[in-house]
């Protein structure tokens, strides 16, 4: 469509000086008496327009302007111009179709390519039409945001270029960066002023604060030795501890920083009383678990003792732990202020179950959180299948003022029948256990059990003849654990060991000493692979292995033993044609294990080999590989196995699926 544009109110922007107001655009005498009176529409034109004769402008010469020209000339040369103007302003329009970052190493300039993406403005505009100014705006703003991008890992004096070439109306924006010399910490001055000068932790901490002198300066690390030791400050009661100086100086020109960090630790305040807020439960109840004694230094870590110690007792929902120090005493005791919330008092638990052996089954339970006042806790739990099923109650009684434990009273009854087994039992068991350190928890126990069984013939079971065992027999086992990491652990070491015996006569009908001990070590590989060793060994010392019941024999075969082998396949069996697992006296199992997770995320795969027995006398080692897949599940580890045991299995590969971390 044609444009209409007034010749007389065109002005000349940018001629004239500020001083003065603009007037309009003064044509030449030779062709303002063309314009009297008169407005032009203009169209485009169509051929290009020769060079013109010169026309003086107001006393100055311009060549090629419009002298002794027809109206209609005039007019396509002013369209001319105009046309030009148009297009000027539609191509400013545009879309940033892409922004790249060169001259960086994609690898080691990972992060600092990360930060000059976030910081840039260019990124939100991808895809999105932009007007003349705007883009103007973005684009001026490139070099500055990319400079500041730079800063924090000590390039101060780079150099950067921005292009911008245009396909039509798309724009793709190319930033060159050359980061330049890094600037390199010329003084470091790092200092704690106080009593916090004396601790030693601190002192480790102003130690390995970096960057130190002759280093290059990076503010992320300036900045995490910064808080490392404003955060050990406030941990070791230290609570009126600031800053005295704190600034770092760059002389761009010698590239070189100059740091200054100094605080004044005030006094070391004092662990002082420790007040529950509940009203349900006895009082007193929960005293012994601050286990520290009143007046002793502050330290933040006997809080997190007693938030954990509380978190395990699952009573409540919310655990609010408050220190005041706005309230200490004159001697600088700090109260501490401890908001309990109660949880839900009764948990009902229901489930399907599935097993090879066991069959379709059902699960469910009962669970009183706090049965009364005193916090004692009731558990009921019913496994029913085809052909397993079993039935536990415990009774649990706190034991806070020993270890942080729990005297636990159970009862239980067992009834397993498969093709190869037909076994029943009912067990008593009182038990004390107890946290004897971060890494130590122990279970002593008493417990009494029953027995009965057989070994069939065929599928079915004819003319019964049962064997019998009572056993009453003291237990002792240790749980350890000491890992980075313990829903998904990726290094350090677990295992647990448990000793028990019984002696012929009293209440035993056999006398017998057995112990095993189980080890896992978890070794980091890369930055998200591990590789898991596992070791396993058991023994019985007994001179009538006829009498120790199926329960207390050592059976191979399985996800958690020998994975390419059914549950309880590797061992001593009966004579063919039935050749049933009749278990055994020792037991010796080894695995690796080596997970890789792709790209470091949550999906991984997996490859394995385990070997080992279940013997009376000679070992027989039995070998299994295989594959599995790997995720990191919202719920825990969830892992799924395929195996293949290499010495004539019962069947040709067995398929394994668990959840939850193998501690």
């Amino acid at each position: 469509m044609p444009s209409m544009y007034a010749i007389a109110h065109l002005s000349g922007a940018g001629m004239f000086p500020a001083s003065r107001p603009r007037p309009l655009l003064q044509w030449p005498a030779c062709i303002q008496p063309l314009f009297a009176n008169r407005q032009y529409q203009i169209q485009a034109p169509a051929i290009p327009i020769p060079a013109l004769p010169r026309c003086d402008f107001a006393g100055h010469d311009h060549p090629g302007i419009l002298t002794g020209m027809q109206p209609y000339r005039i007019a396509q040369i002013l369209l001319f111009a105009a046309s030009l103007l148009t297009a000027t302003i539609a191509h400013a329009r545009g879309t940033i179709d892409k922004v790249q970052i060169k001259g960086l190493d994609k690898g080691a300039d990972a992060e600092i390519i990360e930060n000059i993406e976030v910081s840039l403005s260019l990124y939100d505009a991808i895809g999105k039409v932009q007007g003349e100014s705007r883009l103007e705006y973005l684009l001026s703003q490139a070099e500055r945001q990319t400079r500041q991008a730079l800063e924090p890992f000590g390039y101060y004096n780079p150099t950067i270029s921005i292009d911008a070439p245009r396909t039509g109306d798309n724009l793709q924006v190319l930033i060159q960066v050359d980061k330049g010399q890094q600037i390199k910490v010329r003084q470091e001055e790092v200092i704690i002023t106080g009593p916090a000068s004396r601790d030693r932790y601190l002192q480790e901490d102003l130690d390995a604060f970096t960057p130190k002198a002759g280093q290059p300066f990076d503010s992320v690390s300036y900045e995490a030795s910064k808080v490392v030791i404003t955060r050990r400050l406030a941990e070791r009661g230290y609570f009126d501890a600031d800053f005295t100086q704190r600034k770092v100086e760059v002389t761009r020109a010698e590239n070189a920083a100059d740091i200054f960090l100094s605080w004044d630790s005030g006094r070391r305040y004092n662990m002082g009383p420790t007040t529950f807020q509940e009203d349900y439960f006895r009082p007193g109840l929960f005293e012994p678990l601050v286990y520290w004694e009143e007046g002793s230094y502050w330290h933040e870590g006997k809080l997190d003792r007693l938030r954990e110690s509380l978190t395990k007792l699952d009573y409540f929902s919310v655990i609010d732990i408050q220190p005041r120090p706005d309230l200490a005493d004159e001697h600088g005791d700090v109260p501490v202020n401890v908001k309990l919330t109660k949880a839900k008092r009764t948990i009902y638990t229901a489930g399907v179950s599935y097993g090879s052996e066991s069959g379709a089954g059902v699960r469910g339970g009962v669970e009183r959180r706090y049965v009364n006042r005193r916090g004692h806790k009731l558990n009921t739990q019913l496994d029913y299948a085809q052909r397993r099923k079993s039935l536990i109650t415990s009774y649990r009684v706190p034991g806070f003022r020993w270890l942080d434990g729990w005297y636990t009273y159970a009862i239980s009854a067992y009834d397993e029948q498969t093709d190869y087994i037909d076994m029943r039992n009912f067990k008593l068991i009182a038990s004390r256990s107890g946290e004897i350190n971060e890494h130590w928890t122990a279970i002593v126990s008493m417990n009494a059990l029953r027995e009965r069984w057989r070994y069939g013939t065929g599928k079915t079971f004819n003319d019964p003849v049962y064997q019998y065992s009572t056993l009453v027999y003291p237990q002792l086992t240790g749980d350890y654990i000491n890992v980075d990491d313990e829903s998904f652990p990726r290094s350090g070491f677990s295992g647990n060991v448990t000793m028990r015996g019984g002696i012929e006569g009293a209440g035993s009908d056999t006398s017998f000493v057995q112990a095993d001990a189980t080890l896992r070590w978890f070794i980091p590989v890369g930055a998200a692979d591990r590789l898991i060793l596992r070791g396993q060994a058991g023994t019985t010392w007994t001179s009538d292995l006829v009498a120790m019941p199926p329960s207390l024999r050592y059976f191979a075969g399985g996800d958690r033993s020998i994975r390419g082998y059914a549950y309880r396949e590797v061992g001593p069996r009966t004579p063919p044609p039935d050749n049933y697992a009749l278990g055994a006296k020792n037991l010796v199992v080894g695995s690796a294990e080596y997970e890789h997770y792709f790209n470091g995320g949550p999906w991984g795969a997996a490859v394995f080999v385990d070997t080992g027995s279940a013997f009376d006398n000679n070992i027989d080692l039995h070998t299994g590989v295989g594959i599995g897949v790997r995720w990191k599940s919202p719920v825990g580890p969830v892992r799924i196995d395929i195996a293949r045991g290499l010495n004539d299995p019962d069947s040709a590969f067995q398929l394994y699926l668990n959840i939850g971390a193998d501690l």
